[in-house]
């Protein structure tokens, strides 16, 4: 989650001080998209929104079984509560794959779960994860388009630039408000072929993989295959400073963006998608960051989650936590995780704030014995 203050920029109250957005002033802006491009773009939205994900696959992929499982937004009030979510394709066992989601809504009265989340399989090819992290009024509807979108749009092209243009247009026409709302993505395509991870993202979903320490194979650690995107990294404050916007500490434990002139967007975050203001006038970034990496024997399982998970607890803890279960109980090890988190919130916090919750949990190297 992630915006800051209206009395002041960089303040935000206390309550707020972990989330990616706090309360900011009520400004409203236009979208870039030109009025000529409009009814080209809407009818490429129309048209991808009516494509079954699992033709695409089909159209992209060799013989073997296909599924799809997604979150569903619901209007649910219910903290720790699990999104409802929605199954396509083939029916599998996904824990004898070594799958195991979950996503909890925070404690956050004032808005439903805006996580979101998608897992696309084809069996001995490839597999794509992502974790999307709503913030914002209307950061839901953000995380939910996106997750309907980016990951059909990443089959076949372009796909972050793409679904950030489509958000823009979609705003303008009103079908959408995204002036300040957004949401991260972290996406992972896993090719079963050649074992490997590309791993593009924006903000601060953090990718994880979890590893032995050494040959010994007694000790588990975690490592960060992301870095979050946050104003104060070197590169990400000359980008935004450039065009004009200001890094500010907000007193308690981030620093923030702002336009020029405004107290807006107030996120703690440099790049993201929606937030159309924030890339308008505050230097923004819809552009991920792409990396490649291999699979090698001492990989036991990779993390996607959402930063509901990361605030308290590190990538090597986190990965101690689930690697206590097989993979048969990837589930068990995922709702463990996720159960730990929002311990931990409701410790430092007080009881007061605790985010949204998303774990995406596949073990790597399974053999058909499920070891």
């Amino acid at each position: 989650m992630g915006c800051g203050a209206s009395g002041g920029a960089g303040k935000v109250s206390k309550e707020r001080r972990r989330l990616s957005v706090g309360e900011v002033e009520d400004t409203q802006g236009g979208s870039d998209v030109d009025d000529e491009d409009l009814q080209e773009i809407r009818g490429a939205i129309q048209a991808l929104s009516k494509e079954d994900v699992m033709s695409i696959l089909s159209e992209s992929s060799g013989a073997g079984r296909r599924f799809s499982i997604a979150s569903k937004t619901d209007a649910g009030n219910t903290s720790f509560a699990n999104k409802q979510m929605e199954e396509a394709g083939d029916r599998v066992d996904r824990e004898e794959l070594g799958i195991g989601y979950t996503c909890r809504k925070g404690l956050k009265p004032e808005s439903p779960n805006q996580d979101s989340w998608s897992i696309m399989r084809v069996d001995d090819n490839f597999s794509i994860y992502a974790v999307y992290d709503g913030h914002g009024q209307k950061g839901h509807d953000v995380s939910n388009f996106v997750k309907d979108t980016l990951p059909k749009l990443i089959i076949k092209e372009d796909a972050f630039t793409k679904t950030q243009s489509y958000i823009a247009t979609l705003d303008q026409s009103k079908k959408m408000n995204a002036q300040l709302a957004g949401t991260t993505a972290t996406v992972v395509i896993h090719d079963h072929l050649q074992k490997k991870l590309m791993v593009a993202h924006v903000a601060d979903s953090t990718c994880v993989i979890g590893q032995w320490k050494d040959e010994s194979r007694t000790e588990h650690i975690g490592k960060a295959l992301t870095r979050d995107h946050k104003p104060d990294l070197k590169d990400e404050r000359e980008r935004i400073e450039k065009v004009g916007g200001r890094v500010v500490f907000d007193g308690y434990a981030n620093y923030r963006v702002y336009a020029k002139d405004g107290q807006y967007p107030g996120l703690n975050m440099s790049r993201c998608l929606g937030d159309l203001l924030g890339h308008k006038d505050a230097g923004c970034s819809c552009v991920p960051e792409v990396n490649s990496y291999d699979i090698n024997p001492l990989h036991n399982c990779l993390l996607l989650c959402s930063d509901g998970v990361w605030e308290f607890i590190k990538p090597s803890e986190a990965v101690k936590i689930v690697m206590q279960f097989p993979p048969a109980k990837a589930q068990q090890a995922a709702d463990k995780l996720a159960k730990e988190a929002w311990d931990r919130w409701m410790k430092e916090e007080g009881g007061q704030v605790v985010d949204d919750i998303t774990v995406i949990l596949v073990y790597l190297n399974v053999d058909k014995a499920g070891n």
